[in-house]
């Protein structure tokens, strides 16, 4: 049984029940934990022993998630707008004045302006199958716009694709076997943390670990080299790689013969790109590149591991396309433990049938009008859009802290004509410009299946409590509003057990509530391709691609610099701003309003606690220079917003890379968030957002 009864006392009135449940977040870890309940309330919670990835073990935010489901700060009843849009001023009232007024709402909108006039955003802030699936039956029944593209993951995969024919790549659980393990713009010991003690077994049975990215992190720091290039030019230090292989006739001759397409033509295209050209742009010794093509050439197996961080550039398809390219060039998919490891969620989706979660066949025959996630900023401020958008829905997400371009949004949030209706658990910075504040489960409330991105477990989610004050579901609160309306197709009121055995038809759902997780298929050999067949139209890793030739973009792995890094914009903004994740205590924008978890963000072993609030990192030689120190308060800016911070001294990141922390909201210090000042570019395919791709200036505040 998935909820078991423990003890009881005597009297026969106090109960102890236990409850397996599936870590939600939007992190590839996906841990499976043990909610421990006394008298309907949850006492405490704990990392399940038995989950075969995570291993009994919950990261610092979930290990505290007991307190955040039981804040004093959570949203639990219905909550109306009676003060400015952003002023966080409401009055609660009953979920069925909510209903009716929402109802109201989106019958006039729809009436007056078509039902392109609403738009629903969601996110990943709830990953499991019912939370983000189920509530699109509704939209599809009423044909509203669409988003495609994604804020993170979309782009990584697509890169991938245009080299391989799919997205589906190594285990990371394979890095086991592998004897050189290159860590490619990924923190592993921060965002993946349960998959390092992998990497720590391969390093006990003789393999190299090498971390190249731009931000010296805590898994550099562990690394046996690391790498440090400049933000952006990742694919230049490829593409030199490439050309130290070919040169050196390194490549693996009968692999490339047999199972890849275009090899003159790449070796004719990077001939050019020697390894001093790009030591230039990466800022790196010329050696340095020599000697880690070299390496990956001659190891066996060699693994190169990533996740999405490196999507976020304009060309962040052409990172991951590229990035695809090396392990063709060495054979490296043909040995254990070889090739390349990146979300296993594509392994997953093929247990999943996503149709029958969301249920595209409700629209018909209607094409409803589909536009950029990424740029919500524009689609709410776009004048010329038409219809405009009128009424907007948004659960799982944050995007007055996730979106790009956030001065933008704010203005597309305060339109007076726009009715806003967001379902959340907090009063988050975009619940306070909503209309329409309705309160929504925890996962510990909430019967659901979570799939992950980062190991092959399908994990069963048991609600382990009742819901809180009058919270409901994603899916309940699109069944409740589904009745509003008065509509009566019988798939917007499907019960969630019937839902979920027919979005896995080929899992016995019984089974996975009984045993709390079940494994998707993987090769048994552990290798993905190893009958060398790629799902390709030419059935080969493709070097070059005539897809991507289709797309207007380059048919060969290409370097380019972003354009945002323009000289005439290097002149007005010389510094490149990157805003990493910090999962210690947050995840995502998850879990930084809460003041314990703000107060260990900012624990620094070498000074102890700092102010409060989010910060600018940036190396000595660049503080010297403008004449500020450690606690400095300075103007961050470019033409998108400003955010005023304290200065933090740093030896993580190269002089003219800036860096400030992403997920802190808006309230936590004196206005703007990171995204105030980042790209809303769209990257070349996918469907992705050029976060990194920013420039500021930085200035003493006045």
């Amino acid at each position: 049984m998935a909820s078991t009864l423990d003890s009881s006392n005597i009297t026969g009135q106090d109960t102890r029940t236990t409850a397996y449940g599936t870590c939600h977040h939007d992190c590839p870890d996906s841990c499976g934990w043990i909610a421990t309940v006394e008298n309907g309330v949850a006492v405490k919670l704990r990392g399940d022993p038995d989950h075969p990835f995570s291993k009994g073990e919950l990261c610092p935010k979930v290990n505290n998630f007991i307190e955040r489901a039981y804040s004093e700060s959570r949203v639990t009843r219905p909550l109306r707008r009676i003060g400015p849009k952003g002023s966080g001023e409401f009055e609660q009232i009953s979920w069925a004045t909510a209903l009716g007024e929402i109802a109201s709402q989106l019958q006039s909108v729809i009436q007056n302006h078509g039902a392109e006039a609403v738009l629903p955003f969601s996110g990943a802030g709830n990953q499991s199958l019912l939370a983000m699936g189920f509530p699109y039956r509704l939209w599809n029944a009423l044909g509203v716009t669409r988003l495609q593209g994604a804020l993170c993951g979309a782009v990584a995969g697509a890169g991938v694709a245009m080299t391989n024919g799919t997205k589906l790549a190594l285990d990371p659980e394979e890095l086991a076997h592998s004897k050189l393990i290159i860590i490619w713009g990924s923190n592993t010991r921060l965002t993946n943390r349960h998959l390092w003690p992998t990497i720590e077994a391969a390093r006990t049975a003789g393999a190299r670990i090498i971390v190249i990215d731009p931000i010296r992190t805590i898994t550099a720091d562990e690394a046996d080299q690391f790498i440090q290039p400049l933000p952006g030019t990742d694919v230049a230090l490829m593409l030199a790689m490439m050309h130290v292989i070919i040169n050196e006739d390194l490549h693996d001759h009968k692999w490339v013969a047999a199972r890849t397409l275009g090899f003159e033509d790449l070796e004719e295209h990077v001939r050019e790109w020697s390894p001093q050209r790009a030591a230039e742009i990466c800022g790196l010794p010329e050696d340095e590149i020599v000697a880690l093509a070299r390496e990956y050439a001659t190891t066996r197996p060699a693994a190169i591991r990533t996740l999405i961080g490196a999507e976020h550039r304009e060309h962040g398809g052409m990172f991951f396309r590229t990035l695809a390219c090396l392990p063709a060039l060495v054979g490296a998919w043909r040995d254990r433990g070889g090739g390349l490891a990146r979300s296993v969620g594509s392994w997953t989706d093929l247990a999943i049938d996503h149709d029958a979660l969301s249920r595209p066949d409700l629209l018909g025959t209607r094409e409803p009008r589909v536009l950029d996630e990424v740029r919500l900023a524009d689609i709410l401020t776009n004048t010329d859009l038409n219809p405009s958008v009128h009424a907007l829905f948004v659960w799982g997400t944050n995007p007055m802290v996730s979106v790009p371009n956030t001065e933008l949004l704010r203005k597309g949030f305060e339109r007076t004509d726009l009715f806003t209706v967001v379902h959340e658990q907090f009063l988050t910075d975009t619940a306070r410009y909503a209309d329409i504040v309705l309160p929504a489960t925890t996962q510990l409330e909430s019967l659901d299946v979570t799939p992950s991105w980062g190991h092959l477990n399908l994990g069963w989610n048991e609600a382990a409590i009742a819901p809180v004050g009058e919270s409901i579901s994603n899916a309940e609160f699109h069944r409740q509003l589904a009745r509003a309306l008065g509509l009566t197709e019988p798939a917007l009121f499907e019960e969630d057990l019937a839902v979920l055995t027919a979005a896995l038809p080929s899992i016995d759902i019984d089974q996975l509530r009984a045993e709390h997780r079940v494994r998707v298929p993987y090769p048994e050999d552990g290798k993905p391709f190893g009958d060398g067949v790629f799902p390709t139209a030419s059935g080969r890793v493709e070097f070059v691609s005539e897809e991507l030739r289709a797309l207007g973009q380059p048919a060969l792995p290409t370097y380019e610099a972003p354009t945002e890094y323009a000289p005439e914009q290097l002149t007005r903004f010389p510094f490149r701003l990157l805003t990493p994740k910090q999962h210690a205590r947050f995840l995502n924008s998850s879990y930084s309003h809460l003041p314990k978890h703000q107060r260990a963000e900012h624990q620094r072993p070498e000074q102890g606690a700092v102010e409060g609030g989010p910060y600018l990192e940036m190396v000595a030689a660049d503080a010297t220079a403008l004449n500020l120190f450690e606690g400095t308060m300075v103007k961050v800016s470019n033409d998108r917003g400003e955010v005023t911070l304290r200065v933090r001294i740093t030896e993580r990141l190269r002089t003219g890379v800036v860096a400030i922390p992403w997920g802190w909201w808006g309230d936590s210090h004196e206005g703007g968030v990171a995204n105030s000042l980042t790209s809303d570019r769209l990257t070349d395919w996918g469907g992705g957002v050029a976060y990194s791709d920013t420039l500021v200036a930085i200035s003493p505040a006045l």
